[in-house]
């Protein structure tokens, strides 16, 4: 019993009939809201965790798993429900992943010092990597920088420790995640890694979201993608830079990537201006339009003919406040590899860093990132009023800065394409919302 609830139940005991009755609904209040604080009981949810593994045995064996397999991955195993992502009764809605690509402004994802020491680091990789990197690219066409600057991203060139138990993570995120069948999937292929002799349990460690490995890899895409470059008669992942950097290519390769084309080309803007609307995937010009158009890429590199009749989006990562890029298919290869621009951006620049050493050349202006929830809210508002027909997932990607610039223009507000609480307060007034 809590130090105010004893002193108020010797008070009870002692004092007038109407302070013993006001003492007694506070002593009910104070004990309720005790109760209201208390972890809730998980032994219901233990077993009702252990049914759904129990319930994943036939697919598993259909999958190839033996019973012993099965048994030794699932045996202890508790969900993790600390993890973002879940959709668990009572967490707020808005109880999200945190991964710095969603949340973060590009200013502070893009970091100078950070691309420049990885990017130092790399070059030494490429020259130690050298013959691997070469045989990678004639096989798969993916350049070697492209690969290593993934390496680089995901795991800080496997200096970077995953901090999660992937049977875990999997298994948690397949019996109460938001995407239950994908994970569920995944957690039976984590199996059948471990049946097949791919890895050990030891080896199983991921991010929250259950990829693995150096170049981080779920385990159908694991099987998908997976690649022997060292000839030693496996596929790892974990320990093997060869296998670990050609899975990686191959998987770019399989999602589409075309050989000797850029992944992006930074540009100057037309002195004249632009209108920052059209920055979205569906604008497409071939990249000899763009040119004619003013655009003026920052590399001094001709483009090849091929180059020049490709179809490319301009993209405005920051709005007005910062670098534009004249995107091709490469990059939104590099993004079914994680769907995120800043993502892409990362590992683009730090690819052309390890090839050339060159950066951004037009510097990120600082802008301020709206909180998910009224991103959600300005992405309802633009849907109702006809500007976007994309999901509402609370972030600023291109659909939702090029609508919120149609926003903008239409009701004569500054036209940056950047979402700010003025353009919101700005929508709840004209959808008459608070």
């Amino acid at each position: 019993m809590s130090a105010s609830a004893s002193a108020m139940l010797t008070m009870s005991n002692t004092a007038p009939a109407f302070l013993r009755y006001r003492a007694a609904a506070m002593l009910i209040v104070v004990a309720t809201a005790l109760m209201m604080l208390a972890p809730v009981p998980t032994a219901a949810a233990d077993v009702n965790f252990k049914t759904w593994l129990a319930s994943l045995w036939p697919d598993a064996q259909r999958l190839g798993i033996s019973r012993a397999t099965f048994d030794a991955a699932t045996q202890g195993l508790k969900p993790n429900l600390k993890l973002p992502d879940l959709d668990i009764p009572g967490r707020p809605k808005h109880h999200r992943r945190a991964q710095a690509e969603f949340v973060s402004t590009p200013a502070e994802y893009l970091k100078e010092s950070r691309l420049r020491n990885l990017a130092r680091y790399g070059r030494k990789l490429a020259a130690k990597h050298r013959d691997t990197l070469k045989a990678i690219e004639k096989r798969f066409g993916v350049p070697g920088e492209v690969v290593l600057a993934i390496w680089g991203r995901e795991t800080d060139f496997g200096r970077y420790r995953l901090p999660h138990n992937a049977l875990r993570v999997l298994a948690t995120q397949g019996y109460t995640g938001k995407r239950k069948e994908h994970f569920r999937k995944e957690f039976l292929y984590a199996m059948k890694l471990l049946e097949d002799g791919y890895a050990k349990k030891s080896d199983m460690r991921s991010s929250w979201a259950g990829a693995m490995g150096l170049t981080q890899f779920l385990p159908s895409e694991l099987y998908k993608h997976g690649v022997d470059m060292d000839g030693d008669g496996r596929i790892d992942i974990w320990r093997s830079v060869p296998d670990a950097l050609a899975s990686a290519a191959k998987q770019l390769h399989n999602k589409g990537w075309q050989t000797g084309k850029r992944w992006s080309y930074e540009a100057h803007l037309p002195k004249r201006g632009i209108d920052c609307t059209i920055a979205e995937p569906n604008h497409t010009r071939p990249l000899a339009e763009w040119l004619e158009a003013g655009y003026k890429p920052t590399f001094n590199r001709k483009p090849s003919p091929e180059e020049l009749d490709a179809p490319t989006s301009l993209i405005l990562p920051s709005g007005l406040y910062g670098p534009a890029f004249l995107i091709s298919k490469n990059y939104f290869v590099i993004k079914d590899y994680n769907f995120s621009d800043l993502y892409v951006l990362f590992v683009g620049s730090l690819a052309d860093r390890i090839a050339t050493k060159r950066g951004f050349e037009i510097p990120w202006g600082r802008v301020t990132q709206m909180r998910t929830k009224h991103l959600e809210e300005m992405q309802r508002h633009l849907a109702a009023l006809g500007y976007y027909k994309d999901k509402i997932d609370g972030k600023a990607g291109m659909k939702t800065r090029a609508a919120v610039g149609a926003f903008q223009k239409k009701q004569r507000l500054k036209l940056d394409c950047w979402p700010t609480q003025a353009t919101l307060k700005a929508m709840r007034k004209k959808t008459g919302s608070k």
